[in-house]
């Protein structure tokens, strides 16, 4: 191929791109908003982070500081909107409905730079959607979804480098985007080492000069990778960069007063490491989380004798639990192929998700699977499109996803409201109430 034809190739396949993107977007922007002002108050976390963004908004920052547990980025957002829009239900959510639109975007872009196929890339974008949680946590106005949302543009850019000789400009957009997830909320940084780690395993094998005897190109090691990758650009990459503007973060806040930066850092160490929490009626632990087995009420109201208005971070089980079989599949092939994007997709689900295992911090919460739970639609696609699968069982397993959605609706969208029976069959098991 010419390198004339071969540049017009590259150009349609980056505008095909940038135009289903922004159909996600706009697709997805459009559809979180619809009834997003139920309720009309306040509900679940949004007292802590919507006062703490108020706050934000004051010409002088009053002492006590809100919410100084997590880093500010997020809040500010939020404080940006509700400048924007009024203090009003629109205005503490939309940003959340806006970086869940985001989010699909950086899912659609991670699929395809992994597959290499519109189709599966499309495929997975659905599956993150109708798996429920990015859809819940798209509606409040926590602070997941902005750490979810730049963590998956670094996944995406990561993958990108990965498959790259040069990776250099690729992993410098994944820095930035970790240091911008970590800026939101600590659990950014388990991408970060997530991307870290994946690094030091190959950076390792090279070093032990290993070869497999019967090498192909697909293989997740390979000894050329990245010749001209240093440890200068590891460390500019991956320490430098994603620390600049995690920093930067705090500027607004805090200023540059250099003692307050360290006591905020602190302040936010000693609450994610800390054991002395009191219980919740909500908590769980960490190797629950794939199961589904205890969710999170975020909402229960009674609107009149037989109708509620509800909503419940839990998760899709007709995606989440085949979720888990389609791991076993990606670890085999990881394993006996040594397949490279089975070990892509396992590294990104397993890296934020066996995080929480080496945590002191007794409190935890399935929402802190979101992350874990989005990524689960890259195994699925990979283990659903393997050598052999029949070309319909992936999107019918779409469908399969896509009725569960619908089924949950009426206890995931409080705008929709439900009746008691209808609550009484959705609640499969007790631990779900």
């Amino acid at each position: 191929m010419s390198a004339s034809k071969s540049h017009s190739v590259l150009r349609q396949s980056v505008v095909r791109t940038a135009i289903i993107s922004a159909l996600i977007f706009a697709v997805a922007h459009a559809v979180l908003l619809l009834g997003i002002t139920v309720p009309d108050k306040l509900y679940f976390d949004e007292v802590h982070y919507v006062p703490a963004a108020r706050q934000m908004l004051l010409p002088v920052t009053p002492e006590p500081m809100l919410n100084p547990m997590h880093p500010p980025l997020a809040k500010e957002i939020i404080a940006l909107s509700i400048r924007a829009f009024g203090d009003t239900p629109l205005g503490w959510r939309y940003p959340a409905a806006l970086f869940g639109a985001l989010s699909l975007v950086g899912v659609y872009l991670g699929a395809l730079a992994l597959f290499a196929a519109h189709g599966r890339a499309i495929a997975a974008t659905l599956l993150a959607f109708f798996n429920q949680m990015l859809f819940v946590q798209s509606r409040i106005a926590m602070l997941d979804i902005f750490a979810l949302a730049f963590s998956l543009f670094a996944i995406a850019a990561f993958i990108h480098g990965f498959r790259q000789q040069r990776p250099q400009l690729a992993f410098a957009l994944a820095g930035l985007a970790c240091g911008l997830s970590a800026a939101c909320k600590w659990s950014g940084l388990f991408v970060l080492a997530t991307c870290i780690g994946v690094l030091a395993a190959v950076s390792l094998m090279q070093g032990w000069r290993t070869r497999f005897a019967d090498a192909d190109s697909e293989d997740w090691y390979r000894p050329e990778q990245w010749p001209d990758f240093r440890l200068a650009h590891f460390i500019a990459c991956f320490v430098l960069l994603p620390a600049a503007v995690y920093l930067a973060a705090f500027v607004p806040v805090y200023g540059f007063s250099l003692s307050a930066l360290v006591e905020a850092q602190r302040r936010i160490f000693a609450d994610n490491t800390t054991t002395a929490i009191a219980g919740h009626t909500y908590m769980s632990s960490w190797p629950s989380w794939p199961f589904l087995v205890r969710p999170v009420w975020y909402l229960f109201d009674k609107i009149s004798d037989d109708r509620i208005a509800a909503i419940v971070f839990l998760g899709n089980p007709l995606i989440l639990w085949p979720a888990l079989l389609a791991l076993a599949v990606a670890l085999h092939d990881w394993i006996v192929a040594r397949r490279r994007d089975a070990f892509l997709v396992l590294a990104f689900y397993l890296g934020p998700y066996l995080a929480w295992a080496l945590l002191p911090r007794t409190l935890g919460f399935i929402y802190y699977y979101l992350p874990a739970a989005t990524t689960a639609s890259f195994v699925l696609v990979y283990a659903l499109t393997r050598e052999g699968a029949p070309r319909w069982l992936l999107w019918a397993f779409v469908t399969v996803g896509c009725a569960g959605f619908v089924a949950m609706l009426p206890v995931t969208a409080a705008a929709i409201g439900t009746s008691m029976a209808t609550f009484n069959r959705l609640m499969l098991f007790p631990g779900w109430i």
